[in-house]
């Protein structure tokens, strides 16, 4: 691929006139556009198969909608980058809008991985786990599964059919006699030699056979196997092949929908009400069912469900490998481009169909009926949620429900490793993504202090945010000057485009501060003194700020809130919004404690060599294989170090200087 950067001749020229300029020089061929405001934010990301036609269709401000007419209006730079086919335009696109997020784009945002079943091979007893993450380690995986408790229940149903061990390698190592899952049949205890690795071996493959949907003869094999012992009078070895056979067809027959032909397939149902869309996900691997995930993708409330689906496809591959056969609720436009994307990503053949009857169809109505559900519940969270918040804006006195609130606690042991955690919550509940720890690093707080402690997490926080306050601020006031300029020159070279009083643009959110509407310390008093104190020296006193105490003997539903300028007062026990904060604060309670905990965790299997600059994990290895322990390292010579193998002269040098004062 190729790129180039188109940008207006004249610099006052606006929206529609900025593009027309850019018309002389866009290629004819396939490739993506993506369109900038005055401030370098993007606004929109396409694709097109000729971007010159397509970009065309922006300067005929007639035929556009309101929104997208605002969109256009915005633009200062155009920049493109050129592909070879429409099907690598397409795939771009889709990597591009994933990691840029423009704010006129359809938004796949909830994307985390999902986990997978692994199957080692680097062990002469491969254990079977949990994995999530990169696939880089070697083994065979089998999935993706929608959820970790998905994964759960399959291995929790695996170990009952093929008892393989799920302990670490260095668990294994160290056993001396057979562990609780040996005794409760989920595990034959090879760390002790309680089967051999041919054995092993059989129940290996066939759990393989089984992820992989290699397994209709597996109960046959399994019957004639337990009738043989029977017939032998090894009734200890049919039984325990009985009670594999049972664990079997439970698997089995837990599927909700099983079409035997189905093999690989992702089916992805979409349905809206009230200008909202929830897309359904379901996994099925191998004929099973591996769960699945509901999704609800930031798009402009008149977005058509085909348009959404479109969008999230694009998105949703653009980080995995798609299945052979990917079945979708409604046709979308371009359908045979985008199989020919997935295909292109996925180095095999990929089918995108609508199926409108039989079995296949009936797994989409499944979907389509999971997807109404879960719309459902989120709407109806969404009006709690919005109920709550109301609540918090009455009891603390704030003018409009917060959209932003920020809980602050902090988390130690006498002093030692001390953290702070804030986490975020607004009307779509916990903002996760938003969460922030502190490390504590000042040295004038005495160890314990929390008060100081609380002073310099929010000194922290609001300096960076009135920071970034400023700096909006500025660019918001150059903007207006040049925005000013360049209406005046549209008004003589463009037809201009007249606002809509009615019509409120809420399609395009901008690029705001992330400033809370309601800070919540945990904490009595003296914490809420403390950050009124930083409040105050950062010349922010206005900012609404509460605390929240546990109350006599530290009993939920008797807290004690603090505000300024206000006596302490209690909610009564069964309010709403008491259940509501006392979530909140719980939940940063359980941030930084679990902050705290890495903090320490780390700090205790720390190595004295991880201070020493240039010493990385394959140095420090070799190292501490040669000498057995750090302390053997500190104590080394010269000539010693230089002795190790990977170790240079110059690195033993440094490695002896620190250690000895150099």
């Amino acid at each position: 691929m190729s790129g180039t950067d188109h940008e207006a001749d004249a610099p006052l020229l606006a929206g529609a006139g900025v593009i027309q300029a850019a018309l002389k020089t866009l290629p004819a061929g396939p490739g993506v556009y993506r369109m900038f405001d005055a401030e370098g934010v993007l606004l929109y990301i396409g694709k097109a198969r000729s971007l010159k036609k397509r970009v065309t269709n922006y300067t005929k401000l007639a035929g556009l909608s309101i929104r997208i007419q605002r969109m256009v209006h915005r633009v200062a730079r155009l920049d493109v980058t050129v592909t070879h086919t429409e099907a690598e335009a397409l795939l771009l696109e889709a990597n591009l809008i994933k990691k840029l997020q423009p704010i006129y784009n359809i938004l796949l945002k909830d994307d985390k991985s999902f986990p997978y079943i692994m199957i080692g091979r680097d062990h002469d007893f491969p254990r079977i786990e949990k994995h999530r993450g990169a696939r880089d380690a070697a083994g065979d995986y089998f999935g993706p599964f929608a959820s970790t408790g998905a994964v759960n229940t399959m291995m929790h149903t695996l170990a009952r059919a093929f008892p393989l061990r799920t302990c670490s390698d260095s668990e294994f190592a160290g056993r001396a006699r057979p562990c609780l899952q040996y005794q409760i049949k989920r595990c034959r205890a090879p760390c002790v030699g309680r089967i051999d690795a041919p054995g092993y071996a059989r129940i290996l493959g066939e759990a393989k056979d089984f992820l992989s949907g290699r397994n209709r003869g597996l109960l046959s094999e399994w019957q004639a196997r337990m009738q043989t012992a029977s017939d032998a009078l090894d009734f200890e070895q049919a039984a325990e092949l009985r009670d594999r056979i049972r664990a079997l067809a439970y698997i089995s027959q837990k599927q909700d929908v099983s079409l035997v032909d189905l093999g690989d397939a992702d089916v992805i149902a979409a349905v809206t009400e009230g200008g909202n869309v929830c897309v359904q996900v379901v996994f099925f691997r191998a004929g099973q069912n591996f769960g699945n995930h509901a999704y609800f993708p930031a798009h402009a409330r008149d977005a058509e469900v085909s348009d959404v689906l479109d969008a999230f496809i694009g998105q949703f591959y653009a980080e995995r490998e798609p299945p052979k056969l990917v079945l979708i609720s409604d046709p979308v436009e371009g359908a045979a481009l985008i199989q020919d994307a997935l295909s292109l990503h996925a180095g095999h053949r990929v089918e995108l169909h609508c199926p409108q009857r039989g079995g296949k169809r009936d797994l989409v109505e499944h979907a389509l009926d999971n997807a109404r559900d879960a719309l459902r519940r989120r709407l109806a969270e969404s009006a709690t949620q919005q109920k709550l918040l109301a609540g918090v804006a009455e009891i603390f006195g704030l003018e409009a429900p917060p959209r932003r609130i920020e809980v602050y606690d902090n988390s130690h042991i006498q002093g030692r490793h001390a953290v702070g955690g804030m986490i975020v919550s607004g009307p779509e509940g916990l903002r996760k993504n938003a969460y922030r720890k502190f490390n504590i690093r000042s040295e004038d707080i005495t160890p314990g202090d929390d008060y100081g402690m609380m002073r310099e997490v929010l000194t922290r926080r609001f300096q960076r945010l009135l920071k970034a306050r400023d700096a909006s601020e500025a660019e918001a006031a150059e903007a207006e000057a040049v925005e000013a300029e360049a209406a005046e020159a549209e008004a003589a070279e463009t037809p201009a485009i007249e606002p809509d009083a009615d019509i409120p643009d809420t399609d395009a959110p901008q690029p705001e501060i992330d400033w809370p509407d309601l800070i919540l310390v945990d904490g009595g008093k003296g914490q809420l003194a403390a950050a009124q104190q930083v409040l105050q020296e950062l010349g922010i006193p206005e900012q609404p700020v509460a605390a929240i105490a546990k109350g006599p003997e530290r009993n939920a539903g008797r807290e004690v809130f603090f505000m300024p300028g206000r006596e302490p007062f209690m909610l009564e026990a069964r309010h709403p919004v008491l259940f509501f904060l006392q979530r909140l604060r719980d939940e940063a309670h359980r941030f930084a404690i679990g902050t705290h905990r890495a903090k320490r965790s780390k700090d205790q299997f720390r190595s004295p060599l991880d201070e020493i600059a240039g010493i990385g994990a394959a140095r420090k290895k070799a190292l501490l294989l040669h000498f057995g322990s750090a302390k053997s390292v500190a104590q080394a010579g010269l000539a010693d170090l230089e002795a190790v193998g990977g170790i240079s002269k110059t690195v033993a040098k440094k490695v002896y200087d620190h250690f000895h004062g150099g």
